[in-house]
C-alpha cells in the first residue's frame, strides 16, 4: 500500500458541487441553520472599526475543542506529511512521502470535536504555514490532510518536527483572504511581504533589521515594538468588547463587523459567546495589524452601513465541501464579497458555528 493510500484511509469522502444561485440567505432573518444578526454601536481606536454583533440564538458549543487548546494539551499533532508516524490505529509503519509547502498532516487525539478556522497560523516545521479553510476534524480521528499556505517562503529546514500555535494572533484579514477566497500561495506570500514591510517603515532601526532578517510572518508579529503598536491598537478595543460581552451575554453577544478607514472589509460571526470569547484576543490583533499596515484616511462606516453589509448574503455563485456527518462549509460569491460558513453536522449539532464575510 502507498503512503498515500494509507493516508487516505484516515480522511472523510468529501462531496463538492459548483452551483449558480438567484439568491442567498439574508441575514436579518433567520435562515434554516443560521442565526439573524443586529450589529450594536461601534467601537473605534485609530483607523480601525469595531462593530459588535448580536445574534437571536445561540449554540451550545462546550464540546468543541480549538486548534490552540488541542496543540497546548498535545491532544492535537500537527506535522509535516513526510515526518509523521502514523498514527492510524493499529498501523505500525511510517508515512514516508516527503513534506510539501501546501500540506501538513493533523491528528485529533481528543476526545472531542476540533474547529480550525482559516487563518490560524501554526509555527515550526520546515516552514510556518496558515490553515487555508475552516473545517471540523471528529474525535479520535486518523491523520487527515490539512490544506494550508506557507507563510514564511524564505526557510525549508526544520526546527522541529512538530508544530506549535502561534496563539498571540491570527493571521490579518488580507492575508486569510489570499487563503481562503483566492486560494493562492503567491498571493498569500505578496501579502505576507506588504505587511512585514509596512510594518518595518514605522520601526525603529533595529527592529527593521530585525524584520528584514526573516521571511516569517509570525516572527514579523511577534517583534516587540509591533507587538508594542498592535497591542496600542488592540487592547482598548479587546477590553471594551469584553466589557460589551459581560453586558450583552444574554442577548447574545456573537461577533463582530470589522472596518478600516471608511470601508467594511470583514465579518467573524460565531455560534456561540463562549466560542467568540475563545478566538477574540486573536482576532483583534490580526484586525489591529491590518488597520496598521494600511494608510489612514477619513471617515468610517455607520451602525446602517454594517447593518446592510451583514444582510446581504445574495449569491451569485456557491461552492458546497462536506464531510457527512461531521461539517459542511459553504462559500458564497455575491456582489462585492465572499463568505464562508462552516456547519456542524455532528449528532445534536446541525447550526452554523463559524461565519466569515469579507469585502472583495
Amino acid at each position: 500500500m502507498t503512503a498515500k493510500q494509507i493516508l487516505g484511509l484516515g480522511l472523510m469522502t468529501t462531496l463538492a458541487t459548483l452551483m449558480v444561485l438567484p439568491m442567498g440567505p439574508d441575514r436579518g432573518e433567520a435562515g434554516e441553520t443560521g442565526a439573524a444578526y443586529k450589529v450594536l454601536a461601534p467601537i473605534s481606536r485609530g483607523n480601525l472599526t469595531i462593530f459588535p454583533v448580536v445574534a437571536d440564538r445561540s449554540h451550545d458549543t462546550r464540546n468543541f475543542l480549538t486548534l490552540d487548546e488541542g496543540l497546548r494539551s498535545g491532544d492535537v499533532v500537527v506535522s509535516e506529511a513526510g515526518s509523521l508516524r502514523p498514527l492510524i490505529r493499529g498501523h505500525q509503519g511510517y508515512i514516508t512521502d516527503g513534506a510539501e509547502v501546501n500540506r501538513l498532516v493533523l491528528v485529533n487525539n481528543s476526545e472531542h470535536p476540533l474547529i480550525l478556522l482559516a487563518g490560524e497560523i501554526v509555527t515550526g516545521g520546515k516552514q510556518d504555514r496558515v490553515v487555508g479553510k475552516d473545517r471540523i476534524v471528529p474525535p479520535k480521528s486518523d491523520p487527515i490532510d490539512l490544506a494550508v499556505f506557507c507563510v514564511e517562503p524564505g526557510r525549508w529546514v526544520a526546527t522541529k518536527s512538530d508544530f506549535g500555535s502561534f496563539h498571540s494572533q491570527m493571521a490579518q484579514p488580507s492575508v486569510r483572504r489570499s487563503a481562503m477566497a483566492e486560494k493562492n500561495q503567491a498571493k498569500v506570500w505578496s501579502e505576507v511581504h506588504a505587511s512585514a514591510s509596512a510594518m518595518a517603515a514605522g520601526a525603529s532601526l533595529q527592529a527593521a533589521r530585525d524584520m528584514a532578517s526573516t521571511s516569517s510572518y509570525a516572527r514579523v508579529m511577534g517583534n516587540e515594538e509591533v507587538k508594542q503598536r498592535v497591542d496600542a491598537v488592540a487592547a482598548p478595543l479587546e477590553r471594551s468588547y469584553q466589557g460589551v460581552i459581560r453586558e450583552l451575554r444574554d442577548r447574545n453577544a456573537v461577533g463582530v463587523v470589522v472596518a478600516v478607514n471608511d470601508q467594511i472589509i470583514w465579518a467573524d460571526l460565531f455560534a456561540s459567546t463562549a466560542l467568540l470569547e475563545k478566538y477574540w484576543p486573536k482576532l483583534i490583533r490580526s484586525y489591529a495589524a491590518e488597520a496598521l499596515t494600511r494608510p489612514t484616511s477619513p471617515g468610517r462606516p455607520d451602525v446602517k452601513a454594517a447593518q446592510a453589509y451583514l444582510q446581504n448574503f445574495g449569491a451569485r455563485r456557491e461552492s458546497v465541501e462536506s464531510e457527512p456527518g461531521v461539517y459542511r462549509r459553504t462559500e458564497r460569491t455575491g456582489e462585492g464579497f465572499t463568505a464562508f460558513e462552516l456547519t456542524a453536522l455532528l449528532p445534536g449539532t446541525g447550526f452554523d458555528v463559524h461565519v466569515a464575510k469579507m469585502a472583495d
